[in-house]
């Protein structure tokens, strides 16, 4: 087993010819220090059943390696989605990947915010999806059992359409729609927020906008972090990623996430162009910034 890291390092894997074979060869190869995948197609509704002898493999190599595992939800879900049938499936997807969660040992599911569809913007609209957001997700949450359940893993879009969670800021009515259940949790897309107007890009900018996490969720409910530099200025609300340094936002958010204290033991995941390959810079880029904010 590995010694544990204050912010281990990663990215995300396809699985291609599984869990072992697939995901966990790659993070070898490549180095990384934790990893997230899809359990099934990214952008269909189908429930991928598993393979209980892959399932339980994986989960122990894991954790000889001491491998920290996310699993992420697929594209298409929606649960402020006013179409009956997407919010169905919506709900069942995230339920079953839960449980998928529980049989290869991830610790938490990511999981968009989603949106309300109404190209008017209207309150009534929004004030409907986050009730559908309750009544879909509530249930969901309190299915889950013990303080080694996987948690729900809330993570805010660029702004585009009509995001429920955007910003930073809108974490709050979307925790109080879940009554700050202690099984939801945060994960923060650098991308996604400075598209959304957080401004990482200034000095402390970074540092403001954990604050204000904390200030909104308590200490304990940042759980991750996927790092992406943005193609796009601050505010662009426009969700393309560019690997760290060569974007908009620059290596300095990166410093004073690692060294910001509500950050301890929080994983790193990169979702970077290319952040898969061997000899992807973001990798050695992240090691150096993690290095210089413990100095």
């Amino acid at each position: 087993m590995t010694p544990e890291l204050r912010n281990p390092i990663g990215t995300h894997v396809t699985v291609g010819k599984g869990l072992v074979a697939g995901a966990l060869a790659r993070v070898d190869e490549v180095g990384y220090e934790t990893l997230q995948v899809f359990t099934g197609n990214p952008r269909g509704w189908a429930h991928s059943p598993g393979h209980p002898a892959e399932d339980e493999r994986f989960r122990e190599e894991c954790a000889r390696r001491g491998l920290r595992t996310f699993i992420h939800a697929p594209y298409l879900v929606n649960l402020g989605s006013p179409t009956p049938l997407t919010w169905e499936r919506s709900v069942g997807v995230v339920a079953h990947n839960l449980r998928r969660a529980v049989e290869i040992g991830a610790e938490g599911v990511v999981v968009h915010t989603g949106s309300y569809v109404d190209p008017a913007g209207s309150r009534e609209q929004y004030d409907a999806a986050m009730r559908r957001v309750r009544e879909g997700l509530l249930p969901v949450l309190e299915a889950l059992e013990g303080d080694g359940a996987p948690w729900l893993l809330l993570e805010p879009t660029a702004g585009q359409g009509q995001s429920l969670c955007a910003g930073v800021d809108d974490l709050e009515p979307y925790l109080d729609a879940l009554d700050h259940h202690p099984r939801a949790g945060i994960c923060l897309d650098t991308c996604h927020v400075f598209a959304a107007g957080a401004p990482l890009d200034e000095p402390g900018g970074a540092t403001a906008t954990v604050d204000r996490i904390v200030e909104i969720g308590g200490p304990d409910r940042l759980r991750l972090i996927h790092a992406n530099d943005s193609m796009d200025v601050r505010g662009a609300f426009k969700d393309r990623h560019q690997r760290i340094g060569e974007g908009h936002i620059g290596t300095d958010a990166f410093r004073e996430l690692f060294a910001h204290p509500a950050t301890a033991g929080v994983p790193f995941v990169l979702e970077t162009p290319g952040s898969r390959e061997v000899g992807n810079p973001d990798l050695e880029v992240l090691r150096w910034l993690r290095a210089e904010a413990a100095a």
